[in-house]
């Protein structure tokens, strides 16, 4: 749990440092890299081989999420600093998920929240404090927003899910913040989508429809008990 809160910590300091050194496209898609790493841990360590329909679901989200940010992308020379720093926060966050899913083996979801997020809070307040930011708010108002929808309702949900479904299914769901991020973008800040963007959001889509006709996820232990033995004893 405190490795956990560490990488989480970690993650998110050199994302942010880099998002102020590169592209909103490029932070969006090297920071969002454990997409695609974290499938492949399931497929290497934890051995859950996806079915062919789910082979192609993965196949079918890259390519989506490749039409969905391939159009800014921008490789250029001066924004190499910023790339490494959010390629370095995708790691990171692959590394925070690999250890909240271990976690999950043996802790409910909003204690393995409660305590990852505990152990992140001085890693990060050193980090702001060493690189001389401020730390105390002028306005609660965004600070409080931040923490309630994507802390502890977005961090929550993701935490739960990561004990309920294989690394496969969790890697293509997290596509769905570019599609997301291109809806905002379009609704409120009248960014026109192209073809080529709402073509990339229906393959995320499909994509979220295939990698569920697969075999079911296996359930955690305490879901997998036989309850019978338990009512058994209670007799003798």
């Amino acid at each position: 749990m405190i490795a956990g809160g560490v990488c989480f910590a970690a993650d998110l300091g050199a994302w942010h440092l880099g998002i102020h050194r590169t592209t909103l496209a490029n932070a969006t898609l090297f920071g969002n890299a454990a997409t695609l790493m974290f499938p492949i841990y399931g497929f290497l360590i934890a051995k859950a081989w996806p079915t062919r329909t789910q082979g192609w679901a993965l196949v079918l989200a890259a390519a989506g999420a490749a039409l969905l940010l391939g159009r800014s992308y921008e490789l250029d020379a001066k924004n190499l600093a910023g790339d490494l720093l959010c390629i370095l926060a995708g790691l990171l966050y692959t590394v925070y998920f690999i250890l909240m899913a271990r976690a999950r083996a043996t802790l409910a979801p909003l204690s393995a929240l409660t305590l990852s997020t505990l152990a992140g809070i001085v890693p990060l307040l050193v980090f702001a404090l060493a690189m001389g930011e401020r730390v105390l708010p002028a306005h609660w108002g965004p600070l409080i927003g931040l923490a309630l929808c994507s802390q502890v309702l977005g961090q929550g949900l993701m935490i739960y899910a990561l004990g309920r479904f294989t690394p496969l299914v969790i890697g293509i769901a997290l596509l769905i913040q570019p599609v997301v991020a291109g809806m905002v973008g379009w609704l409120v800040y009248g960014e026109r989508l192209g073809a080529a963007d709402l073509v990339g959001v229906v393959m995320v889509a499909i994509a979220l429809v295939l990698v569920r006709q697969g075999p079911p996820p296996e359930l955690p232990l305490e879901d997998t008990l036989d309850t019978s033995d338990f009512e058994r004893q209670e007799t003798v």
